[in-house]
């Protein structure tokens, strides 16, 4: 039998590499999906240009950070991104207006398929991928400053004695406190003001909530605002955790997807709880789990391979995986969400 100390060493390994990682990635996956899922519910079609539209506000977000550097200005312990999320949300909010208006909004009035507008969205992509590759490039961007870090593993460990320490990013921290506190506001604008009821009408019943006087621009308007705020916000949190590239924003599109279909699309509460099942997905499947089960066996038995099942270069392999399944064995999610 392993010993306490073993015990705590492999949950504190394990809290360390997957359960906290896990619940800062899918927080920005929530966030992402509530976007994807909003445009949906709404609008009927499924936004492909959603990775590179988050790409787009991130870059605003960190020109203005830089220009904001440059002048000495900070925030101390946080990051100085979070002063210059304003700007990239209000860039954001103008690119979807304005795409919206020279894009969409003639598909609506021709009434056109749904495939029709994902095509639409498929030039978005294109273009505004392009643009964001012309004006910052294609390599990593870092522009994380402030306090590193809430917990150090070193301090970790001289805490509590153990051989395992836990690190816990300021990053990480931000991303779950923003999530957690725009969830809880979104869920209120739909519920309770007369906006959020006049979409959910719109989203359930078109033709019943224009014979009720909702005006349907107004909806479309107030759908892309939030959805470039939330996109801005996951893509900005994201690249403050890791790293901004043009390309991983385009990846991302597959587990953000996969997150809104598994929770059930057009479900908001779905989004959320999907963006969590993806993420710990991804994070347990290409754990190697090697050290943590030594802890937990005798040094006779211990592992001599990784234990890992996909190289962390075949993660998005995962939400593929599980969207697949999800479509052919229930295609309206945890939630029943609308069929694709």
């Amino acid at each position: 039998m392993p010993e306490f100390t073993d015990i705590l060493n492999a949950l504190v390994l394990f809290t360390n590499f997957v359960l906290v990682p896990g619940i800062a990635y899918g927080s920005q996956l929530a966030l992402g999906a509530l976007g994807v899922t909003l445009i949906y519910g709404i609008l009927r079609f499924s936004n492909f240009a959603h990775g590179d539209v988050m790409a787009f506000g991130t870059m605003i977000t960190i020109l203005a950070t830089w220009w904001l550097q440059s002048k000495g200005v900070s925030l101390g312990p946080l990051p100085t991104a979070l002063l210059a999320l304003p700007i990239g949300i209000a860039g954001t909010i103008f690119l979807c207006l304005l795409t919206d208006k020279f894009v969409y909004r003639y598909y609506r009035s021709q009434k056109s398929a749904p495939v029709t507008f994902v095509m639409a969205s498929l030039g978005v992509m294109f273009m505004v991928n392009g643009i964001v590759r012309f004006v910052i490039g294609t390599d990593d961007q870092r522009f994380f400053d402030g306090e590193r870090f809430i917990m150090k593993a070193r301090e970790f460990k001289t805490m509590t004695g153990l051989n395992e320490g836990l690190a816990i990013k300021s990053s990480q921290g931000l991303t779950v406190l923003i999530t957690l506190a725009l969830v809880v506001l979104l869920f209120w604008f739909l519920q309770k003001t007369r906006s959020g009821k006049a979409m959910r009408a719109y989203s359930d019943n078109k033709d019943l909530s224009l014979l009720s006087g909702i005006d349907p621009d107004k909806v479309v308007r107030i759908t892309w605002i939030i959805a470039a705020a939330l996109t801005t916000i996951a893509g900005v949190l994201y690249g403050l955790d890791k790293s901004f590239k043009p390309f991983t924003y385009f990846q991302l599109l597959l587990p953000i997807f996969a997150a809104a279909i598994v929770g059930g699309i057009g479900q908001p509460i779905g989004a959320v709880v999907g963006g969590y099942v993806i993420a710990f997905s991804e994070m347990m499947v290409t754990y190697p789990y090697k050290k943590f089960v030594s802890y937990l066996v005798p040094e006779n038995m211990e592992p001599t391979s990784l234990l890992q099942l996909l190289g962390t270069e075949y993660k998005f392999a995962v939400s593929f995986v599980i969207l697949v399944i999800v479509l052919l064995i229930r295609p309206t999610g945890i939630f029943k969400g609308k069929v694709l």
